[in-house]
């Protein structure tokens, strides 16, 4: 059975889907930077969403594999960045509560960071790789 959305609910437009490397990640930013600034997302805000998205894909450099796939899309007010990767997959728990190192536990920096700059960070998968998707809304 097929659902159409609601009066105000707009299914999402893919404005970019790319699969990246480490090398491909300047690139990637700018793209993501230009369709941020054409869709209104003003500094500072626009900038912090790009320092984001890098942490977290420098995550999937590192972590998962060297690479993993990029998918920005325009939905209800919102832009979310979606990052997947290959690696072992992870959890939200990885994330530290307060400041990175005051936990006495090492890692979790670039996600830590990513979830302060955005209005959500939300993190799905298991052993088969990992989402990451880090959402800002457009209005603001």
């Amino acid at each position: 059975m097929t659902t159409t959305p609601g009066p105000r609910e707009v299914p999402p437009v893919t404005l970019l889907e790319s699969r990246f490397t480490q090398d491909d990640l300047p690139r990637l930013r700018m793209l993501v930077d230009q369709y941020a600034d054409h869709l209104g997302l003003a500094e500072p805000r626009r900038s912090e969403f790009i320092v984001a998205l890098d942490a977290v894909a420098v995550n999937a450099v590192e972590h998962a594999g060297g690479g993993g796939t990029l998918v920005l899309q325009r939905s209800n007010g919102h832009l979310a960045c979606h990052i997947h990767d290959l690696g072992p997959g992870f959890s939200a728990d990885v994330i530290p509560v307060l400041a990175p190192g005051l936990d006495g536990r090492a890692g979790g920096r670039g996600l830590w960071l990513a979830g302060l700059l955005t209005d959500e960070l939300t993190i799905s998968g298991g052993p088969g790789g990992s989402m990451v998707t880090l959402t800002v809304n457009l209005s603001r």
